[in-house]
């Protein structure tokens, strides 16, 4: 039992403690500098309470290494969204004046009032995707910067610039081919081969950073890489930021927090009125938004039969890929699920990572080798990632989008007599109830069904 919650504002260069009781009321106060020793400083100075939490403002941001020491020394750590705290803040009485210490006390008020606490853990394979997906998502934004400012400078030296995506070996081309006519000419030409030298640089870290991603994404074992139009940059996206699946207590909580639900905006008699969501962690949203492109983009994928039968229902296209979105984002929180439960059940697969077994799964990330739900299903029948979760009746969100499959009966082949046989008569003996296969009609004969039915096996 916690007796005492203690908040923590961190800054870049000092922390903020505040230990409060069950009733609310402040126990201490301390203010460290950020150093080597600073969590050992905290820990001594809660050593007079043994039954203690932390609370830690944004555990994520600039308290994630003071978090991580804390959970390294054993103690119970608990994240508070900076939101949450300010809320609080604002809205208790006395003094809400804007300053470190009340900033702390909120964090433990909000900390020890909430029903849902957010553990801190230590950091595992999910940082380790975050880490390389920020670094990727970082490298394409300066690449596309350098594009730019290529484009630009190609505007002031070939008639029209360049109208298609401009690549290095393109660039190089039409380089090649201008002869500079004066010195400002001779500039913007040396201009441009530095900006081509920069697209050639950020390209080979692109595929450096791409390769590694994409080892992080094999070895977490995710079983993300199976859906449709889902590759390494995706998987590592999501995982990253969600790392934690089971804070979220259903699909609707998970979209709510992807942005992919919309918005109740009832008031009076206008009631059940939705609007987009503008809401929700927009990387994560725009990891969604790609898959559904991705699928929109390919004929074959169940997600564009999902997006054209919602066109012929009426819905405009933004609307169409909206519903499309929240699809693809029931899809992903069931095999989340899915995944953090096998690595529950298995903590040591046979690579020394959880549920490695789905390594192949992520070995290749075109969409045209999967499918909207899972990856490419054979002649019988799969089960999908949402199968076996509590709470949730009827088929998964994945297998909804997927054709209705065939059931499967196990149907032993009988004996064939001599006239049935290759060489023998032609004529077939009528049948009498005595010969009936199991499970078979009695109006139905036996060899038309053995013809017609895929799923008998020999």
């Amino acid at each position: 039992m916690t007796l005492v919650m203690i908040g923590i504002d961190p800054h870049k260069s000092s922390h903020t403690a505040v230990a409060i009781g069950l009733a609310e009321e402040p126990l201490g106060q301390l203010q460290v500098r950020a150093s080597p020793s600073q969590a050992g400083q905290l820990l001594a100075w809660a050593r007079e309470w043994p039954e203690r939490a932390w609370a830690i403002e944004g555990a994520a941001g600039l308290g994630n290494l003071l978090a991580q020491q804390l959970v390294a020394a054993g103690e119970r750590v608990v994240d508070v969204p900076p939101k949450l705290a300010a809320r609080v803040r604002l809205l208790q009485a006395g003094n809400t004046s804007k300053n470190d210490p009340n900033d702390a006390c909120s964090v433990a008020v909000a900390a020890l009032r909430s029903k849902a606490w957010r553990p801190v853990v230590a950091d595992g394979q999910a940082v380790v995707l975050k880490v390389w997906a920020k670094r990727h998502r970082d490298l394409a934004r300066s690449r596309n910067q350098a594009c730019c400012r290529l484009h630009a400078a190609l505007c002031d030296l070939v008639p029209g610039g360049t109208r298609r995506e401009i690549t290095a070996a393109r660039a190089a081309r039409i380089l090649e081919e201008l002869t500079p006519s004066g010195p400002a000419a001779k500039a913007r030409c040396e201009l441009a081969a530095e900006f081509l030298a920069d697209i050639r640089h950020l390209d080979a870290q692109l595929r450096e950073c791409s390769r590694k991603l994409a080892a992080a994404v094999k070895a977490s074992g995710t079983s993300l890489t199976g859906l449709f139009g889902v590759g390494p940059v995706i998987a590592g996206t999501v995982i990253g930021d969600v790392r934690q699946v089971f804070r979220f207590p259903g699909r609707d909580h998970f979209a709510s927090w992807n942005g992919t639900a919309p918005v109740e905006v009832s008031s009076g008699d206008r009631k059940r009125i939705y609007r987009l969501s503008l809401r929700g962690n927009r990387r994560v949203n725009h990891a969604i938004h790609m898959a559904a492109i991705s699928q929109i983009r390919y004929k074959h994928s169940d997600g564009r039969a999902f997006y054209e039968k919602k066109i012929a229902e009426g819905k405009t296209h933004k609307e169409a890929l909206r519903s499309l979105k929240r699809r693809i984002s029931d899809a992903i929180y069931a095999a989340l699920v899915a995944d953090a439960r096998q690595a529950t059940a298995c903590p040591k697969g046979p690579g020394g990572q959880p549920g490695n077994h789905s390594a192949s799964r992520a070995a290749g990330s075109h969409p045209a080798r999967r499918r909207f739900g899972q990856a490419t299903p054979g002649p019988g029948h799969h089960t999908t990632a949402a199968d076996g979760i509590p709470g949730r009746a009827g088929p998964s969100s994945i297998a909804a989008n997927l054709p209705p499959a065939k059931p499967q009966v196990q149907v032993e082949r009988p004996q064939r007599s001599e006239d049935e046989r290759p060489g023998g008569a032609a004529r077939r003996r009528p049948h009498s109830a005595t010969r009936k296969a199991p499970m078979r009609s009695s109006n139905s004969p036996l060899k038309p069904r053995l013809r017609t039915n895929p799923t008998t096996t020999a």
